[in-house]
């Protein structure tokens, strides 16, 4: 059970791309370690810059506005993201990281005391809310109305999308009251930015908003789900971590590379560029497969192996270059504190039940995380 399948090993045999058909297109996916890496470097060739079109699949339908800064290349993205860096850096801040601590370890302990608990939904998703509340510097009564929303914004649990705009409505109040109300929170830091001398158009607000709820709401559910089912499937690695917990730190990185979360991203090429034989038209996307990169045998020894004690762990689950995720040091945070307290508080976790989540597509059948996982804990005596 210390092994994730590959569903890439046999297109990585066959060469270096995976032609993806997604919405009319047949987007070649990246698979190696070092071509992912050099095309996340060179946004000349492999642009940002393509608003709803960097996420597979596009996001025309579910949001109406270009998500910052991730969706644009530097210069312009460099002055886009400083806008908002020091909200994404709180997660280093002791108080934060103590007070985050403190809720994963609270949640847990009321875990331990229940028969059985529902991860994704029960567990998870509050943690993750809660957690966000002190990134963004928000009341914490405000995590009720974003766990409201499930575990992913735009979709719900089947993978349908949702109709209206919930988040839209949303961050449009909230920007509303920071421009008649400033604080010190998020929403009062962008409306009252300035990009270039200039105030944010209220599109440009929007765009910031919708990616930090859009980009780190899932994934860190994902992270966290993924690990408890590793832990109850594979007892003798919490143990390991009990010995020492200053292993906690490198079985962070090895969990985040073998349960990436976020399959791939999309590039843009703006002229005809040939990538490894695949002709990608004007205008047409790449793929940089992030999870198969996490895999390449090339970079990791033994990829398919669960080790908690990889070093050195290149892996690319948060990206890299110029958009190298802002949300890494709070999602870090995040399961650092979870292991901390899950060696600190359980025993051992057995499974009750286990949805998981599969990606369905032409190229590949990749599973990545749960639709559903419920377990229970046995406390530490």
């Amino acid at each position: 059970m210390n092994q994730i399948p590959d569903p890439f090993k046999k297109a990585r045999q066959q060469g270096p791309v995976l032609r993806c058909p997604f919405q009319g297109e047949n987007v070649p996916m990246l698979l190696r370690h070092a071509d992912v890496r050099d095309a996340a470097k060179d946004w000349k060739t492999f642009s940002s810059d393509a608003p709803f079109r960097v996420p597979i699949p596009s996001e025309e339908e579910v949001r109406t506005m270009r998500q910052l800064p991730i969706e644009t290349n530097p210069p312009e993205h460099t002055d886009y993201r400083a806008i908002v860096e020091p909200f994404f850096q709180r997660a280093k801040q002791p108080e934060v990281m103590a007070r985050i601590g403190e809720i994963i370890a609270a949640h847990l302990a009321r875990s331990v005391v229940r028969p059985s608990v529902e991860i994704v939904n029960d567990f998870a998703l509050p943690v993750q809310s809660l957690a966000l509340t002190h990134l963004l510097n928000v009341p914490e009564s405000e995590a009720d109305v974003w766990i409201g929303w499930g575990i992913h914004v735009f979709k719900v649990t089947t993978g349908q999308f949702k109709k209206g705009n919930v988040l839209e409505d949303y961050l449009r109040a909230q920007f509303d009251r920071a421009e008649a109300a400033p604080g010190d929170d998020f929403f009062s830091a962008v409306a009252h930015a300035t990009y270039r001398g200039r105030g944010l158009t209220r599109e440009e607000m929007m765009g910031f908003g919708n990616l930090t709820f859009a980009g780190g709401r899932d994934t860190i559910i994902h992270s966290i789900s993924c690990i408890i089912a590793h832990l109850a499937r594979n007892p003798d690695a919490l143990e390991y971590l009990r010995q020492d917990p200053h292993r906690i730190v490198h079985a962070g990185e090895e969990f985040f590379r073998v349960f990436m979360p976020l399959t791939h991203i999309g590039r843009v090429c703006p002229v005809e560029t040939d990538v490894h034989g695949a002709v990608v038209p004007p205008g047409g996307r790449v793929s940089l497969g992030w999870a198969a990169a996490n895999l390449d045998p090339e970079v990791f020894d033994q990829p398919g192996e669960i080790r908690l004690d990889r070093k050195p762990n290149p892996h690319l689950s948060f990206g890299f270059g110029a958009h190298l995720c802002l949300g890494a040091p709070h999602a870090r945070l995040i399961v650092r504190s979870l292991l901390q307290a899950l060696v600190d508080q359980v025993a051992s976790i057995t499974i009750v039940e286990a949805r998981d989540h599969v990606e369905h597509e032409a190229s590949y059948e990749r599973i990545n995380g749960f639709d559903s996982l419920v377990v229970s804990l046995t406390p530490r005596g």
